[in-house]
């Protein structure tokens, strides 16, 4: 691609990243947009039986690992409407008694938080009136969405996953709030790590934002966050991934873009048709990895069947 954003690294000497200008924004949009897989599954149609088939091939101690964080039922800064979880049956009354009884449970969720690991489907982002691909934002109601659900994914993302891990590439346990993610880190971190995102991979990145809540506690992460950088989309548009994840919201708080909020998830899921996962965790996965010495393996993530919905619950798995 033409007209990359200019960046500079943070810990290259440099002030870290300059903001960028609407009119920059726009026109990574135009380019990114233009660069998007046709037809109906984004970057989805970038999985095909072959990458799947090699992915498989990255399993060799077969040892298993979560990316998901806890789904946590109290609030907290980052999470004034946590998961519900009751029982809803044994009565305490009757759990004693003798003879068959099954215990039972109820969930609730704001799938969208700043706290619980989540997907978002390509119809969570609404832009200028329309959904990926120019379909009418009137296609999504308070009954559901009838286009571009997470049902698009009901066979489960299945593939390469690459974790590149920025801290451990700068030296720290994790990037501070506000902080960004450019290309050029992502490149480095290919380097240091040896290994090279492509096609059809499910590229996870880590900032350490869940190290960083489980050892200073939990804060206002829709006002402070760590996360990529708008330009580094253009990377992603570039190796041709199949989904992006990170253990924050992969965008970064506040936002760099003039007059965007979430600049990431625009250009990601609007533009280019990705699947973002957000709000994994990595804590379990990068010790692994340092100890296999490797930093790709098997990916398996299996949103819930919800036919109308904007996204879901996850919980991806990692195969080394």
């Amino acid at each position: 691609m033409t007209g990359r954003a200019t960046e500079t690294a943070p810990g290259a000497g440099g002030a870290g990243p300059r903001p960028q200008s609407r009119r920059e924004f726009e026109a990574l949009y135009a380019r990114l947009r233009a660069s998007a897989a046709p037809g109906g599954r984004g970057a989805l149609a970038t999985i095909t039986p072959e990458t799947v088939r090699a992915a498989a091939a990255e399993v060799r101690a077969g040892r298993t690992v979560t990316l998901a964080s806890p789904t946590e039922t109290a609030p907290a800064p980052d999470n004034p409407h946590p998961a519900g979880h009751r029982l809803t049956s044994p009565p305490e009354a009757e759990a004693e008694r003798t003879g068959l009884h099954f215990a039972t449970d109820h969930f609730g969720m704001d799938v969208h938080g700043d706290a619980q690991s989540h997907l978002d489907a390509l119809c969570h982002v609404v832009y200028d009136g329309t959904l990926h691909g120019g379909i009418p934002a009137t296609t999504v109601t308070a009954d559901g969405a009838s286009a571009l659900s997470v049902d698009l994914a009901r066979d489960g993302i299945v593939g390469r996953g690459v974790l590149l891990d920025v801290p451990r590439l700068r030296g720290v346990p994790w990037l501070e709030p506000g902080d960004h993610v450019t290309a050029d880190d992502l490149r480095a971190a290919e380097e240091a790590q040896r290994v090279r995102v492509g096609a059809g991979d499910i590229l996870l990145v880590r900032v350490g934002h869940r190290r960083r809540r489980v050892e200073k506690g939990p804060w206002d992460a829709a006002r402070s966050r760590a996360g990529l950088h708008p330009a580094a989309v253009e990377f992603l548009a570039e190796r041709r991934i199949a989904a992006l994840g990170g253990d924050g919201n992969n965008d970064t708080a506040p936002s760099p873009t003039e007059g965007v909020d979430f600049p990431v998830h625009v250009l990601a899921v609007h533009a280019l048709g990705l699947h973002l996962m957000d709000y994994l965790q990595f804590e379990d996965l990068a010790p692994l990895c340092e100890q296999e010495r490797r930093w790709s393996f098997l990916c398996v993530v299996a949103p819930l069947r919800l036919p109308a919905a904007t996204g879901s619950p996850v919980n991806p798995i990692a195969i080394l």
